[in-house]
């Protein structure tokens, strides 16, 4: 009964990070609509005229630099913003978990 129980519970758990996982078709999505102005398509060809205007350069996101922080480093930045990037206000809730993921799949 006992081993009945735990891979109840062992399924329940995998059942359940299958459903909370991020999507990043929606992210994409999400990223589209707040993010590419500045990250450009597919966050590989920054804007430079945003870049110009700040006076930094807009990381391309598929680089190793952008690839190695953390899923929560990521989150940070897109929450609270980063030297001159503001926090992105309209990114909330799941979303922020899809465009991460999004982040993820421009990896090289």
């Amino acid at each position: 009964m006992k081993k009945l129980i735990i891979t109840f519970l062992a399924l329940m758990c995998t059942v359940a990070g299958v459903a909370l996982a991020a999507d990043a078709k929606a992210g994409a999505d999400v990223f589209g609509k707040s993010c590419k102005m500045c990250h450009g398509e597919g966050g590989a060809v920054p804007n430079p005229n945003i870049s110009k205007m700040f006076g930094v350069p807009i990381p391309i996101l598929s680089s190793p630099e952008v690839q190695a922080k953390s899923d929560a480093d990521i989150k940070t930045v897109i929450t609270t913003g980063k030297g001159k990037m503001p926090a992105v206000k309209t990114v909330t809730g799941s979303s922020i978990d899809d465009v991460v993921a999004y982040v993820r799949s421009l990896k090289k």
